[in-house]
């Protein structure tokens, strides 16, 4: 099977099927929640038999599905899960943040295969991630505490990742001018 397939499967099926869930269920996280966690825990295992390797950002992604879902349904309270992407967000924020401390760029690691850039060009585009993650963290806050559940899950998903995909557009005419 193209392995291309299988990334876009694996990264997306599990929220595909908590949609699913949710909305056949008449919107209840607590039904979805568990689908998601398996599906999720499914996709990191055939990304490994796969790669023989697991890269780091679906496995946080997992850990923290796994146990902020787990304390949502434990305690019966969706907070749980409305404050995980501000924590991903934060998360990913002070990694980028912290490689100034190492003198690494982790933004530069994680991407160097995909394209190069000179040192400038790396450090303003870490610089552009750092702010996009806050600023993720925050409208993901806003949004939970004055919306709806069913709100929130909707923008969860097709809101950031619109905002992402416009972010992402914004930084080719950096990535052009800077790319070696």
């Amino acid at each position: 099977m193209n392995k291309s397939l299988v990334k876009f499967i694996t990264d997306f099926g599990p929220l595909l099927i908590f949609f699913t869930v949710y909305y056949k269920s008449g919107n209840n996280l607590s039904t979805a929640i568990p689908p998601l966690i398996i599906s999720t825990l499914l996709a990191i295992i055939v990304v490994y038999l796969i790669e023989r390797k697991i890269p780091y950002v679906p496995l946080i992604g997992a850990t923290l599905i796994s146990v902020f879902g787990g304390l949502t349904l434990y305690f019966d309270n969706p907070v749980f899960l409305y404050v995980k992407p501000t924590i991903i967000n934060i998360l990913f924020a002070i990694i980028l943040i912290s490689g100034r401390f190492f003198n690494k760029n982790f933004l530069k690691m994680v991407f160097k295969s995909a394209f190069q850039l000179n040192d400038e060009g790396w450090a303003k585009l870490n610089n552009r991630w750092i702010l996009f993650f806050l600023f993720l963290a925050i409208i993901n806050e806003i949004v939970w505490r004055t919306q709806t559940e069913y709100f929130w899950v909707n923008f969860k998903v097709w809101g950031i990742l619109i905002f992402t995909f416009l972010f992402t557009a914004f930084q080719l005419p950096l990535i052009n001018k800077h790319k070696l």
